[in-house]
């Protein structure tokens, strides 16, 4: 139920502005990231925000008050609330005193840095406890962090996104923040968020491109709908949410930049949404309808059999909680996207097994940072039990070196054929993406006997001339994987050599598996699970070191089978199975 804050005094509105939408999703061969014109506009906009002109933009009269307090429908993480009430923040594993913590020069990774001044805290310490207990841990930060930034406009703390997740989380929890008696403090916090509100509606259109230009709007819309005499701007930010969608939501629903971890972030984000027009007693805009809609299948296709996240583009495995809390918030109820052609994600669900494979190219550089090397890989589990994974990645944190960081976007830290010990798509020294996949043949086949995928790329093909072509067959009871990797001669403009290549397999952590006596399987004993046989031919096999990052971002030492083998001018073949053995 909302309810008004505050004392009014004053009004402001900000009408909508003319401005050209995105045109292009695909990443080039030769994409090299931002435009010269998009460079010198980003970095004009960054040079306004240090000069007297800007703070003479964010001037005017700003209303005291808010509208109502629209419900979150996203719940917070008790334990970390709890934490919070101590004295300590937490989040992935770092943590940060507040006793003495200086707010102007935060030693905290990125990710952390981030959810601090967006006040993604607000959402766990409100899951903590009473208002009373809360409130006061609250204002006190609130207040540092209005005499640290509230003034000087500068980043991150002012970056787009960011002011975008700022407004959203004040206005849901503005009991949290405005209990205090000091009318002086209140009419801070308020007046900041006018500023803030203001700075969003001449700097959302400038946010990077995808999930950051969507959470843009997304504040300017929560700001309007939340501030009197907002109609101009809830229009304005509509349209812009629409154009920010249409330029970073593939048709199928998954994002440009191919992260499902990102994807879950982007449900969140428009579930919260959604509550600030029902809160506002207010249809949510159809932008935001139909793109939950969209939404919410491709992330559940991107689900393993325990309900949460398998491990693409620099994402660890959320658990199933956190997903299904979302999704029940969208207000939308379907079933998994089985066939995600554009976002590049394929589902099979057979018995209790679900496998998830990676059929596209890496994202563009321009549209994901630390994208990944991992076509044609594959995830799979046997109910709630984990087989087979990815490496995966920090999931934003930043607790690992940076070193292991790049090596988990490498080929060789996802399940899936790696020729010559390289990167099918080149992942260069700037942490930008090369040349590599570009083209990915899909041919999937439903029969009666189970679910068959014949995939093919091109990566390998003009620096080694080969065509790799992953060929799996998920029978029908869930029980039996087979699977056939093929280097093809890719042409003769770019004639094949001979080159080593090998097929990794990375377990989940805790699987026991011990090599055959003939050296060419392995029993594979799931903590608490079934008992699963790997057999292979074309190759030797060996039982090598892994790691998997667990859904906190911390690494975790686990095994991969290893099939390596050597592959003439004509190409090779590697064959093998993953059958459960009880």
């Amino acid at each position: 139920m909302s309810r008004p804050l505050g004392d009014a005094t004053g009004d402001e509105q900000d009408g909508p502005q003319e401005i050209e939408p995105g045109k292009s999703l695909i990443r080039l061969a030769d994409d090299s990231g931002q435009s010269l014109t998009g460079r010198m506009a980003a970095h004009l906009h960054r040079l306004i925000w240090r000069t007297p002109l800007h703070n003479l933009r964010l001037r005017g009269r700003y209303p005291l008050k808010l509208l109502g307090v629209p419900h979150d429908p996203i719940p917070g993480d008790v334990g970390a609330g709890r934490t919070l009430l101590g004295g300590r923040m937490v989040h992935l594993g770092e943590s940060l005193d507040l006793d003495g913590a200086d707010l102007a020069n935060l030693t905290v990774s990125a990710g952390f840095r981030d959810m601090i001044h967006a006040f993604g805290w607000l959402r766990d310490l409100a899951a903590a406890g009473p208002r009373d207990r809360g409130a006061p841990v609250a204002e006190i930060l609130v207040r540092e962090w209005l005499a640290t930034h509230g003034q000087q406009v500068a980043e991150p703390a002012w970056r787009a996104d960011i002011v975008g997740r700022r407004i959203m989380a004040w206005g849901a929890h503005a009991p949290l923040i405005l209990s205090s008696s000091d009318i002086v403090y209140r009419s801070a916090v308020l007046n900041n968020l006018a500023r803030a509100a203001r700075h969003l509606d001449r700097g959302a259109e400038k946010a990077p491109q995808g999930l950051p230009r969507i959470t843009a709007f997304a504040g300017v819309i929560a700001a309007g709908l939340l501030i009197p005499g907002g109609e101009g701007r809830v229009a304005a930010g509509e349209a812009g949410l629409a154009r920010a969608i249409a330029a970073s939501l593939y048709g199928d629903g998954g994002l440009a930049n191919r992260s499902p971890v990102a994807q879950l972030e982007l449900v969140e984000l428009l579930a919260q949404l959604r509550a600030f027009y029902l809160g506002m007693h207010r249809d949510p805009h159809e932008s935001v309808t139909q793109a939950l809609a969209r939404a919410v299948p491709a992330l559940l296709g991107v689900t393993l059999g325990d309900g949460g996240l398998s491990s693409w583009q620099g994402g660890a495995p959320i658990g199933p909680a956190r997903v299904t809390a979302a999704v029940e918030a969208s207000g939308v109820r379907a079933r998994p996207l089985r066939q995600a052609r554009d976002w590049g994600y394929q589902r099979i669900a057979c018995g209790q097994a679900v496998l998830v494979l990676d059929a596209a190219p890496p994202p563009a550089s321009r549209l994901a940072a630390g994208g990944c090397a991992s076509t044609l890989a594959f995830e799979l589990s046997d109910g709630a039990h984990r087989l087979v994974v990815n490496c995966g990645g920090p999931r934003g944190g930043g607790l690992l070196p940076a070193d292991l960081t790049a090596a988990l976007r490498s080929t060789a830290a996802h399940s899936t054929l790696v020729v010559a010990d390289t990167n099918s798509t080149a992942i260069h020294d700037d942490g930008s993406l090369g040349r590599g996949v570009t083209e990915v043949e899909l041919d999937r086949h439903e029969q009666e006997g189970g679910s068959r995928l014949d995939v093919s790329h091109d990566g390998y093909a003009r620096r080694h001339g080969f065509i790799h072509r992953r060929q799996l067959l998920l029978a029908g009871d869930g029980r039996e994987l087979s699977g056939e990797d093929v280097l093809l001669p890719a042409s003769r403009r770019h004639r094949a050599s001979e080159a080593a290549f090998a097929v990794r397999f990375h377990l989940a952590p805790g699987i026991e598996a011990t090599s055959t006596d003939d050296a060419m399987g392995a029993l594979l004993r799931l903590p608490g699970g079934p008992l699963w046989q790997f057999r292979c031919k074309g190759g030797m096999l060996s039982i090598e070191e892994s790691l998997w990052i667990d859904p906190a971002g911390r690494p975790r030492g686990s095994a991969q089978l290893v099939i390596s083998a050597e592959a003439a001018a004509g190409g090779a073949s590697v064959g093998w199975l993953f059958r459960r053995a009880a």
